[in-house]
């Protein structure tokens, strides 16, 4: 059972917090977890985009738009985790640090995301 002390989920907190940060500050270090999330993010937001047309980038929460960036991440390029792990952590992240609506919205934006990518 996945708890807040549980590392991974640790991690994805500080790589949710870093990714927060640089929306702020694009020229700070980051972590070395946080470097192929940037170096990826055309390729992620153009998902995301695509998969919450009626919510541009810059209407999107900041800290929804870091999770979002995270599991994107993790869903289409890293691919270690299963799907269904990815995005129950990302709405667990929603839920702890987003709005009332934060978990849902990721939720639909993520399982839009399966849905178009045949993460099966």
């Amino acid at each position: 059972m996945k708890t807040r002390t549980d590392p991974r989920h640790k991690k994805r907190r500080e790589v949710v917090s870093s990714l927060f940060s640089y929306l702020f500050n694009k020229d700070q270090l980051f972590s070395p977890a946080v470097k192929p999330i940037v170096d990826n993010l055309t390729e992620i937001d153009n998902k995301i985009v695509a998969s919450a047309p009626e919510w541009p980038l810059e209407r999107i929460n900041r800290i929804d738009l870091s999770i979002l960036r995270l599991a994107v991440f993790e869903l289409l390029i890293k691919k270690t985790e299963p799907p269904k792990v990815i995005i129950d952590e990302a709405v667990e992240l929603g839920k702890e640090f987003g709005s009332e609506s934060s978990a849902s919205f990721i939720n639909g934006v993520l399982g839009d995301v399966w849905e178009k990518n045949d993460l099966n």
